[in-house]
């Protein structure tokens, strides 16, 4: 083989390699960086990651925030109006945080309540990330269905006739 066709192969392969090496690396960061974001419902089923960390977002319930006093601690409800999940916060809270408000919190569950590490709170009054709002919809179209099929009770009478 020619020298210089030797020479531009062997620059070809280590390219490729170095391309190759390049994805591979980029690949596991982001994997290592991905947190999924699930509702209090999810979390109840126990549809959480494997990794322990996730975005828990939701809506604050009303007449929840407590705040430790002496201290940052906080801690509040986050709903999808289905299911509830106590998270405690250490640190100061976002401006826009409030009851009421939807709210993205990143932690990890130690029991039944969510630790958080940070907490985002919107920030206008339509802002609702597509993630949530979807799962908001469900919520909200689960409850509905539920409750029609209570309305759909039947009264039987004593000839088998079905009242409703």
């Amino acid at each position: 083989m020619n020298p210089t066709r030797k020479r531009r192969l062997w620059t070809v392969a280590l390219t490729l390699l170095a391309a190759a090496a390049a994805a591979v690396m980029i690949t596991l960061a982001l994997q290592a960086n991905r947190s999924y974001l699930v509702t209090p419902s999810q979390v109840l089923a126990g549809d959480i990651p494997d990794n322990g960390r996730f975005r828990l977002g939701g809506i604050v319930k009303e007449a929840s925030v407590r705040r430790s006093e002496g201290s940052l601690d906080v801690d509040f409800v986050i709903t999808d109006r289905l299911e509830d999940v106590a998270v405690r916060y250490s640190g100061v809270l976002p401006d826009l945080f409030r009851e009421g408000q939807s709210v993205i919190t990143e932690g990890h569950l130690e029991g039944q309540r969510f630790i958080a590490d940070e907490v985002m709170a919107k920030h206008d009054e339509t802002y609702r990330p597509v993630e949530l709002e979807k799962a908001l919809i469900e919520a909200r179209e689960k409850r509905d269905a539920e409750q029609a099929d209570d309305k759909q009770t039947y009264d039987k009478r004593p000839n088998g006739d079905a009242v409703q």
